[in-house]
């Protein structure tokens, strides 16, 4: 379950010795052919880290051959000499593989304003390289961990011979425009980079663009596609970019659950409302809502907070008229009390907010989480 399922992918993950753990830090994806079409999408964030501006250049053409991922360091704020790393780092991917350095992309995650060991980094790419395998997606995976527990891994495997396997990295600071995540999904598919933009645009815009963990926008955001077209198959668009999708919504559920501190993992969901963007803004009203997100650390079902939270937005309803249910049991009916508090079950991992607005047709999804006070020690304690 990871980029290497599709053929035409090689990968690795080693230590290179940037975190002071000595756990694997440093990932590098090969894409081996024939075809070399590829896509990404960036954070929003004005401020944006070196990775982030040498790949932007990069991949202007549609083209890719690797890309190298180091956790342990963000590369961002660090001036010229922050950039000069980043394209060193490329440089030596591409020796080390025979490549031109503008076939390589480049991510980093970590701590901002703080030089990378440059030695360090260009000596995990030579140990990279050396290790590449087509079993190597596991390790990729692990050595783009921060303060994720846990590894992020999906697949998809299509009965008409293609295939795509995804690795995300992300466990706080997570807000559209992407969030603090990096991403590579790989595919076997035949598709040109146009097509793959289409797809991971679409994917994107209703899985990682819609996970509000806390209102936070990272530096570093990148999601990245890659295609081989080793299977020689080209699949149909719509089929190609609902598979996507599907990966990308299991990859945001997997960020979503070790989100930092969490212990509730809520989805919103907004139904009936004047247009989609409304959908989403109300629901994002809800995820950034900090006294409603502390009500679910203490399972505390306060429906007025969801109320007081959607009657900021500029979303077209009628707030005495909204239904709100939680877990199933309406708490809300038209604006005012309904079912009692105490019917609903809070206990559960997983959280289920119901929101009619009766203001139209259209619905939309967020994925957030409780405001705990591990997570306040976390990012308290993260340059430490």
């Amino acid at each position: 379950m990871t980029v290497t399922v599709p053929a035409g992918f090689t990968a690795a993950g080693i230590a290179a010795g940037l975190k002071s753990s000595g756990a694997p830090d440093l990932a590098l994806i090969v894409n081996t052919g024939p075809r070399d079409a590829a896509a990404a999408v960036f954070t929003s964030n004005r401020a944006q880290a070196n990775p982030i501006i040498w790949s932007r250049q990069a991949i202007a053409d549609g083209r890719a051959r690797a890309i190298v991922l180091n956790s342990g360091g963000a590369n961002c704020f660090t001036g010229h000499e922050g950039f000069q790393t980043t394209h060193a780092t490329a440089e030596a991917v591409a020796a080390a593989l025979d490549l031109g350095a503008g076939e390589v992309l480049v991510c980093s995650t970590g701590l901002i304003g703080e030089q990378l060991d440059r030695p360090k980094l260009l000596a995990g790419v030579e140990a990279a390289s050396a290790a590449l395998s087509a079993d190597g997606g596991a390790d990729a995976a692990r050595a783009i961990m921060t303060t994720d527990s846990v590894p992020k891994v999906a697949e998809h495997r299509d009965a008409a011979g293609w295939a795509i396997g995804g690795i995300a990295k992300g466990a706080g600071m997570l807000a559209p425009g992407l969030a603090t995540m990096l991403v590579v999904v790989t595919t076997d598919a035949d598709l040109d980079a146009a097509t793959l933009d289409r797809a991971l645009r679409a994917a994107t815009r209703v899985t990682f663009d819609r996970l509000d963990s806390d209102g936070c926008m990272s530096t570093n955001d990148q999601v990245t596609l890659m295609a081989s077209g080793a299977s020689g198959i080209v699949p149909d668009e719509a089929a190609f970019t609902a598979a996507l999708t599907a990966v990308c919504q299991s990859l945001a559920e997997q960020l979503q659950h070790d989100a930092e501190g969490a212990s509730h993992d809520i989805r919103i969901r907004v139904a009936n409302a004047a247009t989609e963007d409304d959908a989403v803004e109300v629901g994002r009203s809800v995820a950034r809502n900090n006294l409603f997100k502390a009500a679910v650390f203490g399972n505390d079902p306060n429906w007025g907070r969801v109320l007081a939270a959607i009657g900021t937005t500029r979303a077209d309803f009628d707030p005495y008229a909204v239904d709100v249910a939680m877990n199933g049991v309406r708490v809300c009916a038209a604006g005012g009390p309904d079912r009692p508090r105490d019917e609903v079950d809070m206990t559960p991992r997983t959280l289920v907010v119901d929101i009619d607005l009766k203001a139209g047709a259209h619905r939309a999804e967020i994925l957030t989480n409780d405001l705990t006070h591990d997570y306040v020690h976390e990012n308290s304690a993260y340059s430490s």
